[in-house]
């Protein structure tokens, strides 16, 4: 018997013998220290909290509503296009950095020796990213109807939400894949290289010339900027410079949810597979 069956069969062993309230039990302490963790961390927390909603306030209000002089499609747009920047960056970070830095530093191999069900280390680095994902559109709502104006329903401000949230799970398996394969001196340099053009390639800053849009379907941003700014009923930075006044297409909402649960489904089983066979 080979080592991964091996240890994959002792995981579902251990799964099998937990009673459901320490299975439960176990989730969610997996869960709360990884929050904590995350959140007791100043070098990840401080820069993901509060830049995207410094940079919302300093560019998506004051310098887009000086250029637009109140153009309520404009502080949509930059509402939501602000908003896809604000939860792209815990998942491929919180991700990347730490399962690089465990998995170097043999925590994940400590993890697989104890009593605990396999899944809890990834579910709760997923809930921590969608936890700040949570913070930051709480945060950025607020800026919005005090300063921002962009004149959403509530409705559309929790569907919006909701969609950033889980909109966060494919930078998480960008992130995952990204610290199942890089050290932990090279992860931050590779999330960067991913992290970038994604957030100029998705569009969300300005619009792209012809000769790159081509490129902007390589980026998961791209899909979840523009499944958002369905929900706001306005067209993106691309259709706005050539005059398009209704949502955005694209290829419509089932194409765009139908990419970014492909790009997590098959990110994250390349991932587990590489963490089974090399750990």
């Amino acid at each position: 018997m080979s080592t991964t069956s091996f240890a994959v069969e002792n995981d579902l062993m251990r799964c099998t013998t937990m009673s459901s309230s320490k299975l439960r039990r176990a989730y969610l302490t997996e869960v709360k220290y990884e929050c904590l963790r995350a959140l007791r961390a100043p070098a990840f927390a401080i820069p993901f909290l509060l830049l995207p909603i410094a940079l919302y306030v300093l560019f998506g209000v004051l310098l887009a509503g000086s250029m637009s002089k109140g153009d309520p499609t404009v502080a949509r747009i930059m509402f939501v296009n602000w908003a896809v920047f604000g939860v792209m960056g815990p998942g491929m970070f919180g991700f990347g950095m730490f399962v690089a830095t465990e998995r170097e530093q043999g925590l994940l191999t400590l993890k697989r020796a104890l009593p605990m069900p396999p899944a809890a280390y990834l579910l709760s680095k997923m809930v921590m990213a969608m936890l700040f994902s949570a913070i930051v559109m709480v945060t950025l709502v607020v800026a919005a109807v005090v300063l921002g104006h962009p004149g959403l329903s509530a409705g559309q401000y929790i569907g919006i939400s909701l969609v950033d949230m889980l909109g966060s799970l494919p930078f998480c398996a960008v992130g995952l894949f990204i610290g199942t394969r890089a050290s932990a001196k090279s992860a931050p340099a590779f999330a960067n290289l991913a992290y970038l053009p994604f957030m100029h390639l998705g569009g969300l800053f300005y619009p792209l010339p012809r000769s790159v849009q081509p490129l902007e379907f390589i980026s998961p941003a791209f899909y979840l900027d523009k499944l958002a700014l369905r929900l706001a009923g306005v067209p993106s930075l691309d259709q706005l410079a050539i005059g398009v006044a209704g949502p955005s297409s694209h290829g419509g909402a089932i194409l765009q949810i139908a990419v970014l649960a492909g790009v997590t489904l098959l990110l994250t089983g390349l991932s587990i597979r590489r963490l089974r066979r090399v750990g």
